[in-house]
């Protein structure tokens, strides 16, 4: 089998579904055959390897550990899916503090084990300052980590496709910005449908601003309906899309949806967050620009970048992420 590096991947949080998920996606796409597995949890990793070997992917060199230092150890690439899931009845803010924590280790161990690292992904929520957090204590160039954004894109996506009845990948250009969370920003001014506008669409009898409405709030929603349908967190979807991100960071090729990347431009009023923006990504990491859109969805992805500043002065406030002015002597490269 042929593999797009050899460069050593580490998937944290290997033991639950998301993680174990990554771990195939990695092998079954031919990321990389070193593949080491991380996990806290003993037994349930144990497990997860021995259902790894039991896929028997050739060439692959898939190895388990409960230390991080042995795990990140020589490590190019990660993906962290390792704090606790969201519930049912549960909003990803809810998880912060403890993810929060989870997260600035996770940083330092990077600092501590790995400070070559190329790219990571994280996915733990509330991704955007989980990231950011591991972010500021890795010691890393902002565009080396990233988190999960797609979700929000492809959910709206999914949505327009189901309501036209028409395939997926008939309509494009489906892109939401800022949190990724119910405070995102659902930009309709880019996307199509067979080829029309979807600006052209709302407010007709093909899509009236009520049902327009609803699908803007079904993709906001689109995570609780998972957990409400299923009886916990989406494990697929993220799976799938974090291995897309590090595949396009290894080969260079591009991903096609936005991803959520550190921004710090104090002219456009944006000051050191972590939020989903227009992105390319490939070998150098995550490059941004600011998305083209109406007043109207400006204005909501200012909003909900208030939204996480929020969030991330609850994180400083808790000790968890020094204050901003003291970033970059943690981290030289913020």
């Amino acid at each position: 089998m042929s593999y797009l590096t050899d460069d050593k991947i580490v998937i944290l949080g290997a033991a639950g579904a998301i993680g174990s998920n990554m771990v195939q996606s990695v092998l079954t796409l031919g990321l990389s055959p070193d593949v080491c597995m991380y996990d806290p949890f003993e037994k349930g990793l144990e497990g997860a390897a021995e259902e790894m070997y039991h896929c028997a992917f050739p060439g692959a060199n898939v190895t388990w550990t409960t230390d991080i230092a042995e795990a990140l150890k020589g490590a190019s690439y990660f993906i962290s899916s390792g704090g606790a899931p969201r519930k049912e009845g549960m909003t990803r803010e809810d998880l912060l503090k403890g993810n929060a924590e989870i997260a600035a280790q996770l940083g330092k161990d990077i600092k501590a084990n790995a400070p070559g690292m190329k790219f990571g992904v994280i996915i733990f929520n509330p991704a955007d300052i989980t990231g950011l957090t591991t972010l500021v204590h890795s010691g890393l160039e902002p565009g080396r980590v990233g988190t999960l954004a797609a979700l929000d894109s492809t959910r709206l996506q999914t949505a327009l496709s189901q309501h036209f009845g028409v395939a997926q990948d008939e309509v494009t250009g489906c892109r939401t910005y800022g949190g990724h969370g119910e405070m995102m920003a659902v930009f309709a001014s880019s996307a199509k449908v067979s080829g029309t506008p979807l600006t052209d669409l709302i407010g007709t009898d093909k899509l009236t601003q009520e049902q327009w409405d609803g699908i803007r709030g079904k993709t906001c929603q689109g995570g609780k309906r998972i957990i409400q349908l299923r009886g916990r967190s989406s494990f697929q979807s993220p799976s799938h899309q974090s291995v897309l991100m590090l595949k396009a960071a290894i080969g260079g090729q591009g991903y096609a949806w936005p991803c959520g990347t550190y921004v710090d431009s104090p002219e456009l009023g944006v000051e050191k967050i972590m939020m989903a923006m227009e992105t390319t990504l490939g070998a150098n990491g995550i490059e941004w620009k600011v998305p083209e859109g109406t007043d109207e969805e400006i204005e909501a992805l200012k909003q909900s970048y208030t939204h996480l500043t929020k969030l991330r002065d609850e994180v400083i406030g808790m000790g968890i992420l020094p204050p901003l002015d003291q970033w970059s002597a943690v981290n030289p490269n913020l």
